[in-house]
């Protein structure tokens, strides 16, 4: 349920300048979503969002890259929290998450610049990562295997 409603507040965001929690709580209720002030309070300092200057709009953080720790750690919460199954095929591995949740894994994936990594796919809830190797690509399911059981 969290993953979900953290989702749809990044998707909304991003697609409408909303400036208080008051907006997301009501356009979150609107989509099937009742939460608290608290909890919204949450999502947001979870998410990282930010106001944006110009307009004070809710936003995803600059595209300033993390610092390496930071990012992998955000991977080792992400993992942790949309992973559902691992699957791999030569130097593809497959990742299954919830509905509307692989978007979020792929980012986290994509900002840890992991060097096993060539790049990833994401559609509703399957994530394509492409290593560079078959060994590199067994490398990576071990890695997330052992997020996921955190």
């Amino acid at each position: 349920m969290k993953a979900r409603r953290q989702s749809l507040i990044v998707d909304l965001v991003d697609r409408e300048p909303l400036h208080s929690q008051e907006e997301v709580r009501r356009r979150l209720r609107q989509r099937g979503f009742d939460a608290t002030q608290a909890t919204i309070s949450r999502d947001i300092a979870e998410l990282g969002l930010v106001k944006r200057a110009g307009d004070g709009a809710y936003q995803r953080p600059a595209a300033e890259a993390p610092s390496p720790e930071t990012a992998r750690t955000a991977l080792e919460r992400a993992v942790a929290a949309y992973l559902r199954r691992v699957e791999r095929v030569q130097q593809l591995v497959v990742l299954k998450t919830g509905r509307g949740q692989a978007q979020a894994l792929a980012e986290s994936i994509d900002r840890a610049q992991l060097p096993e990594v060539v790049g990833t796919l994401a559609g509703d809830d399957t994530i394509l990562v492409i290593a560079r190797d078959a060994r590199r690509a067994a490398a990576l399911d071990k890695r997330f295997e052992q997020y996921a059981e955190r």
